[in-house]
């Protein structure tokens, strides 16, 4: 494995986490999916509880 200069170093360090990001943004939009099709499609159907 190639050693890294303190150059690339210090750019990677300095870098925001874009991975980090997606991955959260990706586990948000399912759960929001997951919940928004729990109320509408399971929920709200079975009408109000007797």
């Amino acid at each position: 494995m190639k050693q890294l200069s303190e150059e690339e170093r210090k750019k990677i360090l300095e870098s925001s986490p874009v991975g980090t990001w997606v991955l959260m943004l990706t586990v948000s939009a399912s759960m929001v999916i997951g919940w928004l099709f729990l109320y509408y499609g399971v929920f709200l159907p079975r009408g109000i509880i007797n």
